[in-house]
């Protein structure tokens, strides 16, 4: 028995984690701004090409789809990596390598710290933890989930522990826009340690028994007429049940499929200090938060790496990433060569994405772009915008590379 969107019709339109299931093996776990439309794109013909050669072979293992709904993006984005750290479904493992995934930490200190690291820093950073979420598969996500939940739970951040008078001006700057706790006195001390014992309800998905806590306190604050320590929890109490996801919800829309386009350039001196990077446009605009870049390694000697080969090191470090969403259309920059470059190692992937190249003229101007006429009449705007944006970086990551700017 296989998954057919007329069994799909059920699902809700509401944010919420969806689990794969193969009998009750957890093939994979994900979260979704709309249960509905997110799980039902996994059969759309244009996630295979969103989304890689992955989600065919998913589709064709799985018999059913469970979920569990939450009332935010944000609670969902938190079930969804408690859910993979229980299971570690095989798709999720095989999304991306264990040195790639985020992990949220609290450390054990009189005054504790809170911030995001990745799996790779976790194995050379001496750390004592209090407590430890994850895996988070999204960086970039995390990041803005934990702008949103510092708002509710004032925190200190990485560099905010005192240990220098410039990192005491720091958490002085935070502390001045609510961000972070005050720590001067044993009361505050004892306040903060509240704080993060709330915060780490959050992250177990207690939001119903904290938010019961909290009213308590409140009323505890209004009773012994504590009216300003009454009103500053009324404020949080408020703020988690009126959460403003809206960051995360534009990072997690996914469908309809926005039209992605990735561009490529490759700069070098001579061969030498050679860098490749990947630039994104996305509904026309460009995504810079999605740019990549690559310092070319080539064969490990010092000979002189061509541009067709330093183009199939980027393409093939790019798409050893996985959990980056893949383009709807590839544009490099050149001619016929780079276009074909890009062809092998797609075909070698086994990865169907449309190949552009944008060929210039002897002013570096674009002259010209190759590639199927109908893709370049609809989309030729986005193509030379995410052209002359790769060409922009590059130069760019080039100088800094060499010392110039």
């Amino acid at each position: 028995m296989s998954i057919t969107l007329e069994k799909l019709k059920k699902l809700p339109d509401t944010p919420g984690v969806y689990l794969f299931k193969k009998g009750k093996e957890i093939l994979y776990v994900g979260k979704a701004t709309s249960l509905k439309s997110r799980v039902r794109s996994y059969l759309l013909e244009s996630a295979a090409i969103s989304r890689g050669p992955k989600i065919p072979k998913l589709i064709s293992e799985a018999v059913r789809v469970d979920f569990e709904e939450t009332d935010t993006v944000l609670e969902a984005l938190i079930r969804e990596a408690a859910l993979i750290k229980r299971h570690q479904p095989p798709y999720n493992v095989l999304e991306k390598s264990d040195a790639s995934y985020n992990y949220v930490v609290i450390t054990d200190e009189a005054y504790p710290r809170v911030f995001t690291i990745r799996e790779r820093e976790l194995r050379t950073t001496p750390l004592k933890t209090l407590e430890m979420y994850g895996p988070f598969p999204y960086g970039t996500q995390l990041r803005d989930a934990m702008k949103i939940i510092r708002k509710i739970f004032p925190y200190r951040g990485k560099t905010d522990a005192p240990i220098a008078r410039g990192k005491q001006r720091v958490s002085r700057f935070y502390e001045e826009l609510g961000l972070a706790p005050k720590a001067a006195t044993a009361e505050d001390q004892k306040a903060y340690a509240r704080t993060i014992r709330h915060l780490r309800m959050f992250f177990e998905g207690k939001k119903t028994k904290l938010i019961a806590e909290l009213e308590r306190e409140m009323k505890r604050h209004a009773r012994a007429k504590e009216f300003e320590a009454a009103a500053a929890i009324k404020r949080q109490v408020f703020a988690l049940q009126h959460i403003n996801d809206i960051a995360l919800i534009k990072r997690t829309s996914e469908t309809p499929f926005a039209y992605r386009i990735e561009a490529y350039d490759i700069a070098h001196t001579s061969g030498t200090d050679v860098v490749g990077v990947m630039t994104v446009v996305e509904g026309g605009e460009a995504a810079k938060n999605e740019y990549r870049m690559f310092k070319i390694k080539g064969d490990g000697s010092k000979r002189f790496v061509n541009d067709t080969g330093a183009l199939t090191e980027t393409l093939e470090r790019r798409f050893g990433h996985p959990e980056w969403a893949y383009p709807r259309l590839i544009a490099v920059d050149g001619g016929v060569a780079q276009q074909n470059a890009a062809k092998r190692v797609l075909d070698e992937l086994g990865i169907a994405i449309p190949i552009v190249a944008v060929t210039k003229n002897e002013r570096h101007r674009p002259e010209r772009i190759l590639g199927d006429a109908a893709i370049v009449q609809q989309h030729g705007s986005a193509i030379l915008l995410a052209n002359s944006e790769a060409h922009r970086f590059a130069i760019g990551f080039h100088r800094r590379r060499r010392g110039i700017i």
